[in-house]
């Protein structure tokens, strides 16, 4: 029972997810956001509540699927099993924090009207539903595949792994490097990053956007617009990021399942964060501080884990600790509006 995986204790559960992924896609583009449009701080709002309610809803489900037969055995899984959930979910959804800096920075280098951010964004997140799928099941099995024979350390007998070692000290680096280096991608020309450069070796890049067009016709040749070279940056920014996360969620479960739906709830959440992030940035000032901590934490956790393990519900207090505490001190000790309002203009 305590290896057994969602797949195999309800294999129904899938085809629940993926339809309610789905049909909230089709929704979001389909009907609520037809026509590009600027999104309100109300609206955003909404859907933040909306995606975040789901997520939860979808963790209460992962705890009735585990809670088999109402035993204390039961209990206890379906409660580490729900506290992985959470977990994963918070760690993506804060670490997913930092990399909405940075798209409020692309969004600026390029000067995307922001009538066009959300069109953007969707299609960045339907990138992220594919590399996120691949990164999480191909990690998983590589994890599963770098276990060491059972050797004698410190006098305990314990079975190292690999990948887990060498993701845990990247991240330990990770942690102490992203310490107050919060600006760095400031001066950065996303205009030369990968993303870019591939969009631009298919296709001939047309100096002006037109309307939310990918393509253009310029005396009759068939051009990319400059918002596919944004689309290409943003999923390129995306992996990037995902080198930091997907790691980081390795360190609570290995069921690839529990991992990518929570992982999947936090990115679909996404946008509306962003646009509530664009309008009150300065009350996330003290939160790179906080990605560091939690970062250098999750590495030192699979650093250990042969010798000591950190149950889940101990990691979820943890991580929403650091997250709350960054957040109230962020509000306690604002960033000067003005001063970011300036840096944002002059990009």
């Amino acid at each position: 029972m305590e290896h057994q995986s969602i797949l195999e204790l309800h294999p129904g559960l899938v085809w629940g997810f993926a339809v309610t992924v789905v049909i909230m896609l089709l929704l979001d583009l389909g009907v609520f956001n037809k026509k590009s449009h600027e999104v309100s701080s109300k609206e955003a709002t909404i859907w933040s509540i909306v995606w975040i309610s789901l997520s939860m809803v979808f963790s209460g489900v992962v705890y009735w699927v585990f809670n088999t037969d109402g035993s204390p055995e039961s209990h206890a899984l379906a409660i580490e099993k729900f506290t992985q959930y959470q977990a994963a979910y918070w760690i993506e959804k804060a670490l997913s924090v930092d990399n909405l800096f940075v798209f409020i920075l692309v969004f600026g280098f390029f000067k995307v009207p922001k009538y066009l951010h959300h069109k953007v964004l969707f299609w960045g997140i339907i990138g992220a539903l594919i590399f996120r799928a691949i990164f999480i099941f191909a990690g998983v099995g590589l994890i599963n595949l770098t276990y060491l024979p059972e050797m004698n350390i410190f006098g305990e007998a314990v079975k190292i792994n690999v990948v887990m070692t060498l993701f845990g000290l990247f991240l330990v680096y990770a942690g102490i490097k992203s310490w107050g280096d919060g600006d760095d991608d400031d001066d950065e020309d996303y205009s030369n990053t990968a993303g870019a450069r591939l969009i631009k070796s298919f296709w001939k890049v047309s100096d002006n956007y037109d309307g939310d067009k990918f393509f253009t016709i310029q005396n009759g040749i068939k051009m990319a617009t400059p918002l596919l070279v944004v689309v290409g940056v943003i999923e390129f920014t995306d992996v990037l990021f995902a080198v930091d996360s997907i790691p980081a969620i390795f360190a609570i479960s290995n069921d690839p399942f529990i991992l990518y739906t929570s992982n999947i709830f936090a990115i679909l959440g996404l946008r509306s964060l962003y646009f509530l992030l664009a309008n009150f940035i300065h009350m996330f000032s003290k939160l790179p501080y906080g990605l560091a901590i939690i970062l250098s934490f999750i590495g030192v956790k699979m650093l250990i884990a042969p010798w000591i393990h950190i149950p889940s519900p101990v990691s979820l207090g943890i991580v929403g600790g650091v997250l709350v505490i960054s957040v109230l001190l962020s509000v306690i000790f604002p960033e000067k509006e003005e001063e970011k309002k300036e840096e944002l203009e002059e990009k």
